[in-house]
């Protein structure tokens, strides 16, 4: 295993094969880049630290969708309705 930067470390597959403990202990400090004929091929990280990845980019998507749909409320050709309205029209109401 080597460490490139403070928060990176390189791991190759058959390294990770071998000291799968010494890797999983890894994850807790640094993300590890899993490399296969020192290409790399996936990054292993710490589930706490996917989970705050997801929710920033759950909470960017709805930003964006947000301002989508303000921008489209702004348009004069198009026609707004109501979710109420919506859902009448497609049989949920």
């Amino acid at each position: 295993m080597y460490t490139f930067k403070e928060d990176s470390s390189i791991v190759g597959v058959a390294e990770l094969r071998s000291k799968t403990s010494n890797v999983l202990n890894e994850i807790k400090k640094n993300k590890v880049i899993l490399t296969k004929r020192n290409k790399p091929v996936g990054i292993i990280i710490d589930y706490k630290e996917y989970e705050k990845m997801q929710k920033i980019i759950d909470e960017v998507e709805d930003i964006v969708l947000g301002n989508i749909a303000r921008d489209r409320i702004k348009r004069k050709d198009r026609e707004a309705i109501s979710l109420e309205e919506a859902e009448k029209r497609v049989g949920l109401y």
